[in-house]
């Protein structure tokens, strides 16, 4: 995704904010592996589109080759178009999914206290998806418990470390026995 500079305010003058082709608000700044804003003219990783309406499987996919690429926010991305284009019911699942991911952007970075509470919001998130009585154990294949165990793991390894991870080397697998 590209921005453009565009007009802000009422009176026509140039904010100097970045704008997207209909005038939204987008940063344009190129971005390192962990998604953290560079500066311009910097040479970054590249974007993921937005909007992009893919099916469970491919969501699943992409995600997690961006994981085992050490790119959680780039996955995040993922996630959230598929929790903003797919069904009512699957949101949860979608968006734990999602803060999962940034959770683990998180610790990547570094930043032990939010990677930590993200993980630990995902884990919840998610943990909707276990158990006979919502007979969705495994949707669309996740192991959702053994997710659920690797987020809260990794939280309790990031609260005492504090130091950042490999995001690739602690990277889930979404899928067991999918290796892509």
């Amino acid at each position: 995704m590209s921005g453009v500079l565009g007009t802000d305010g009422a009176d026509g003058a140039d904010s100097g904010r970045d704008r997207d082709a209909e005038g939204r608000a987008r940063n344009a700044r190129p971005r390192d592996g962990l998604g953290r804003p560079l500066p311009y003219g910097a040479e970054g990783v590249e974007r993921q589109p937005e909007g992009v309406v893919r099916t469970p499987r491919e969501t699943l996919a992409e995600a997690q080759a961006l994981l085992d690429a050490g790119r959680p926010f780039h996955a995040h991305e993922v996630f959230e178009d598929a929790w903003k284009s797919g069904p009512d019911e699957e949101r949860g699942l979608w968006k734990g999914l999602a803060q999962l991911a940034v959770g683990l952007t998180h610790a990547a970075r570094g930043n032990a206290t939010g990677g930590a509470r993200l993980l630990l919001r995902g884990a919840g998130a998610v943990s909707a998806w276990t158990g006979e009585a919502a007979g969705r154990q495994r949707p669309y294949g996740i192991d959702v418990p053994e997710l659920e165990e690797w987020a809260r793991a990794l939280a309790g390894r990031v609260e005492r470390g504090g130091e950042p991870l490999d995001a690739a080397g602690c990277a889930p697998r979404l899928v067991p026995g999918d290796e892509g």
